[in-house]
């Protein structure tokens, strides 16, 4: 049996690496119409005992920002959904929608 790995017949691969494009990206998180906020309410109604009239509605949701380095903007946008509906939002009561911006 084998105690070691042969390095002689691998190429070094340090000085060869190709630059993989960083996308930046945002995912904002809203809860959907139908579920109720109780924290955007409390925060609506702590706007008027501070004085400011007139906030009808408030809701609140989370803006995530994300810098994911892809081959390209296709690959980019598929990862950053997959993160969206299966871990950055509950597809039960939340919805969410992706901004993308250009490569760096």
């Amino acid at each position: 049996m084998a105690t070691g790995v042969r390095w002689s017949s691998c190429q070094d691969l340090t000085n060869s690496r190709v630059p993989v494009p960083l996308y930046n990206a945002r995912v904002q998180v809203s809860l959907r119409p139908s579920v109720l906020d109780p924290a955007g309410e409390a925060t609506r109604a702590a706007a008027g005992r501070l004085g400011v009239s007139g906030v009808r509605r408030l809701r609140i949701g989370k803006a995530i920002e994300v810098d994911l380095e892809a081959p390209d903007r296709q690959t980019a946008q598929a990862q950053l959904e997959l993160l969206s509906d299966r871990l950055l939002a509950n597809p039960v009561i939340e919805d969410w929608s992706l901004e993308i911006g250009d490569a760096d």
